[in-house]
């Protein structure tokens, strides 16, 4: 795969190019580490291991404070029990998981004024971002039903805050993960973004966009950015 490497980005960034990456190199879908090595090759060791070192050491205690500003509602109290070792948290996710959707609640999808879709809630942006299914639920029959180009992670596992298998879902294929917590499967997840040349789904453009420029420090001053993201940089940066 390493040797590999310039042919597969050729590949995905041809125009033109008729066959999925996945056909090509399937090697993806029972290879875990693979997206991993790519994004290294691509941008260096250092930037691939920046998000799991910021994310712990600064970023999601500081997102988790700041949460505390968003109106309350069903979806953002559940969020934040994640939070709480005295309650009874049953169905929610674990607290690295919760913490990355409160971050798409500060950083809501936006409507853009030229498209004629209907703009869409936090929690429904969720859903584009991470989807859970129980364990023992068929994977090929979820697959079939994943209608969209745009990646996302899938959790399985008998709870939300317990998860025994994560895949990276690409063009209705499962990508093996081999992470051992929900942060390191996200790390995989944005990663895919890159390695495969995909564009941000438009629901999480503000969510992405921030994790790539501020903690990922990724095209930093040519990335275009909403007044939102450059707002909550520099509240989440102002006391370094």
């Amino acid at each position: 795969m390493k040797a590999t490497f310039e042919y597969r980005q050729k590949l995905v960034h041809d125009p033109d190019a008729t066959s999925s990456i996945l056909d090509v190199f399937p090697r993806f879908l029972d290879t875990p580490g693979l997206i991993d090595q790519d994004f290294a090759m691509m941008l260096g060791d250092e930037a691939s291991g920046r998000f799991l070192t910021k994310w712990s050491s600064y970023f999601k205690q500081k997102i988790i404070a700041e949460s505390q500003s968003l109106p309350s509602s069903p979806c953002v109290e559940e969020l934040r029990a994640s939070f709480d070792t005295e309650a009874s948290n049953d169905w929610g996710w674990d607290s690295d998981m919760a913490a990355l959707l409160l971050l798409l609640h500060l950083l809501p999808p936006t409507s853009k004024g030229h498209k004629k879709t209907a703009k869409i809630s936090s929690a429904q942006a969720a859903n584009h971002l991470v989807r859970f299914i129980k364990e023992g639920v068929s994977l090929t029959a979820f697959l079939e039903k994943a209608n969209t180009r745009q990646p996302f992670l899938l959790c399985i596992g008998e709870q939300k805050k317990n998860i025994q298998r994560f895949f990276i879902i690409v063009d209705q294929k499962a990508i093996p993960c081999d992470a051992p917590t929900s942060v390191a499967a996200f790390d995989g997840l944005f990663k895919a973004h890159f390695v495969f040349s995909l564009s941000y789904d438009e629901a999480l453009s503000s969510f992405y966009t921030f994790i790539q420029t501020t903690i990922y420090n990724i095209d930093v001053g040519n990335t275009k950015e909403s007044p939102r993201v450059k707002e909550l940089r520099a509240c989440l940066l102002q006391d370094r």
